[in-house]
C-alpha cells in the first residue's frame, strides 16, 4: 500500500518527502489542502523549512493529496497518537523495546505480551515502527508497572525477538 501512496509521487522526489512525512507524522491534509494536526494547521512554509524544500512543493503535494480521490482518502484520515516512551519513566510506567529479526514476522507482538500479561502487568501502550519508514523498526510497550528485570531473559525466548531494552 505504501508503496502504491509513493509511486504517485515517483517523479517528485520533493513531494515523495512531504508524503514521507505526512504518514511518519500522522500529519492528515484537510479539504481546504492544508496540512494539519486535528483542527490545528500547520504552516506549509514550516513543513518545507524542515524538509528544506520549497514551501510550493508542499503545497503543490497537498493540492495532489486532494484532488485524488484515494489519495484524499488516506490523508483526510490520518491522525496523531501520543506516544509515552519519553515520559513513561517519570510517570512511574514500564517500557521496554523490542528489536525483531524479521519485522515482517508474526507473534511477536503476541509472544511478548502474553508474558508481561503472566506477570500480572498490563499493557498500557503497543507502538511498533513500521518496517516502510524504518531501517530499523522497534516494538516499543508501554506497561503499568515497571518491567522485573529477569523477564527480559524470558522476552529474548520469544521466535523473532533479536534484543530487548528495558528503560
Amino acid at each position: 500500500m505504501w508503496q502504491e501512496i509513493l509511486s504517485k509521487f515517483s517523479r517528485h522526489p520533493a513531494q515523495e518527502k512531504v508524503v514521507r512525512l505526512l504518514l511518519q507524522k500522522g500529519f492528515r491534509v484537510n479539504s481546504r489542502g492544508r496540512i494539519s494536526v486535528e483542527e490545528f494547521e500547520i504552516p506549509h512554509s514550516q513543513i518545507a523549512e524542515y524538509l528544506n524544500v520549497d514551501r510550493r512543493v508542499v503545497d503543490e503535494t497537498a493540492k495532489k493529496i486532494i484532488s485524488d480521490e484515494s489519495l484524499k482518502i488516506i490523508f483526510s484520515n490520518l491522525r496523531v497518537a501520543p506516544f509515552l516512551k519519553e515520559i513513561a519513566p517519570q510517570m512511574g510506567l514500564g517500557v521496554i523495546v523490542i528489536e525483531a529479526e524479521d519485522p515482517h514476522a508474526p507473534g511477536i507482538i503476541s509472544g511478548v505480551s502474553n508474558i508481561i500479561a503472566s506477570r500480572g502487568i498490563s499493557i498500557r501502550q503497543a507502538v511498533s515502527d513500521d518496517p516502510y519508514f524504518s531501517e530499523n523498526p522497534r516494538l516499543t510497550i508501554i506497561t503499568d508497572d515497571r518491567i522485573p528485570p529477569e523477564v527480559v531473559d524470558e522476552i529474548k525466548k520469544v521466535k523473532g525477538v533479536k534484543g530487548v531494552t528495558l528503560y
